[in-house]
């Protein structure tokens, strides 16, 4: 079985996205509310520390392009495969995730996932669907043994069915 552990946004693209998004917005931070002004985020993973965000938290809502920053490091070229989508973030940089959080996000049971296999090259050589169970780690870690049981897989991206928001990254082990 493959152990993985779900990567953060690096701090470098977490402080470039609080100013400009990969889209070429500026980041617009706000107060996360449950009452959903300006957008309920309350429980919304935050990419940068792969937590919950928290009531009264400065968080903005940005447009992130992950393939096309791994690929702009390694010198892969995913073409049409390059994508951006919606993450929340803190919106200042905050030392990351807790050491003692785990190894991936905390997902309520029956929560969808897609996790996307990209090659070297920053192709999609596959996919499967995911309904979290309980035993959430357990289920990613057979999800991402399989996918990297295939040798061209380099990074498997990790996204929610429901709004497609990017989740988090892993590379191969």
């Amino acid at each position: 079985m493959t152990t993985c552990t779900a990567l953060p946004l690096p701090e470098t693209a977490h402080k470039e996205l609080c100013a400009t998004d990969d889209a070429g917005r500026p980041a617009a931070p706000f107060t996360a509310r449950t009452d959903g002004v300006p957008v309920d985020c309350v429980g919304s993973l935050l990419r940068c520390c792969l937590r919950d965000a928290r009531a009264g938290e400065r968080v903005a809502l940005v447009s992130y392009a992950p393939l096309r920053r791994w690929a702009d490091g390694t010198g892969a070229a995913p073409g049409a495969y390059d994508e951006q989508g919606p993450v929340f973030v803190h919106a200042a940089v905050c030392g990351g995730p807790d050491a003692a959080a785990g190894r991936y996000p905390a997902v309520r049971a029956g929560a969808l996932r897609v996790l996307r296999r990209y090659n070297a090259r920053g192709e999609i050589v596959g996919g499967r669907l995911l309904e979290v169970p309980k035993d959430a780690p357990a289920a990613f870690d057979a999800a991402l043994g399989e996918a990297f049981a295939d040798p061209e897989v380099a990074l498997v991206h990790v996204r929610a069915v429901e709004y497609g928001c990017f989740q988090f990254e892993v590379r191969r082990p």
